[in-house]
């Protein structure tokens, strides 16, 4: 925090240094996890946790301790507005291109709140499989070069085709889609958000439709709407992907974002 921003960067619950932001900004090998903080709080926080316990034990070989964890982002929300995005990153104090062994450190950063675009979008439907896709990890290059091809062709973000041609995600979503009873996740490896989650286990609790299916671009004509879902929000819709337009689908919309509330948020 500094006298023009009230939002921080924490280094293992303390305020970081420039000496210790330096080697971070180099550093490839790490993994994280993005929430919105609304009244100081957030929704599935036990999946945000998970998720960075998870990924530190295979990419590292351990992880820090989930009260070690809550303590650092109780303390970012303390020096906080009530209202933020927040980033928990972990890295090895081992560094990057070594087989050392170190221990995990846990960067916390916040920023001002967001929802996303409002949509509708037009997606390109690009060849490309994330490597350990089932990890939020750094560095992935690939995305945002993706993203801006696709802006230069006339489209607003890209959608992934993985190879057997099947869609999985976006660059920095996952995606939904609707068959006009169900909502239907795309099978194939991707990294399953914390908000995907939430919205999964709530359809649940809601008693609302779901399934598991290949989806292909020649699968699209048949589907009543398409979305993305991130932490800022549980559904934008998509108008387009590729070449072939999606119905405008308001009741499919309602439905993600009727799941997502239904999860009441909590704190650290």
């Amino acid at each position: 925090m500094n006298e023009d921003s009230p939002h921080i960067a924490h280094l293992d619950g303390r305020p970081a240094t420039t000496d210790d932001l330096g080697p971070l900004a180099f550093s490839g090998h790490a993994h994280f996890t993005a929430a919105q903080i609304r009244d100081g709080r957030i929704r599935g926080l036990d999946l945000h946790l998970e998720r960075l316990r998870s990924a530190s034990v295979e990419l590292f070989g351990r992880a820090l301790p989930e009260d070690v964890v809550r303590a650092h982002l109780r303390t970012a929300l303390h020096d906080g507005p009530a209202d933020m995005s927040l980033t928990a990153t972990v890295s090895s104090t081992a560094g990057e291109f070594s087989a050392a062994e170190g221990e995990p450190t846990l960067l916390v950063r916040t920023a001002p709140p967001s929802s996303g675009p409002d949509g509708p979008l037009a997606l390109a439907a690009v060849e490309h499989e994330r490597f350990l896709p089932h990890i939020k990890h750094v560095g992935e290059v690939a995305k945002t070069h993706l993203l801006r091809q696709a802006v230069a062709d006339g489209f607003d973000d890209a959608a992934f085709l993985d190879r057997e041609g099947r869609f999985s995600e976006a660059t920095i979503w996952n995606l939904v889609f609707w068959d006009g009873d169900a909502v239907v996740w795309p099978e194939a490896r991707i990294l399953t958000g914390t908000t995907l989650g939430i919205v999964r286990r709530q359809l649940d609790a809601l008693g609302i439709g779901q399934r598991v299916a290949p989806v292909t671009p020649d699968d699209l004509p048949a589907l009543a709407g398409a979305a993305v879902m991130n932490s800022w929000t549980p559904g934008i819709p998509v108008h387009r992907i590729g070449s072939t337009g999606l119905p405008a689908a308001p009741r499919f919309l309602q439905t993600l974002h009727r799941a997502y509330t239904a999860e009441p948020p909590t704190a650290p």
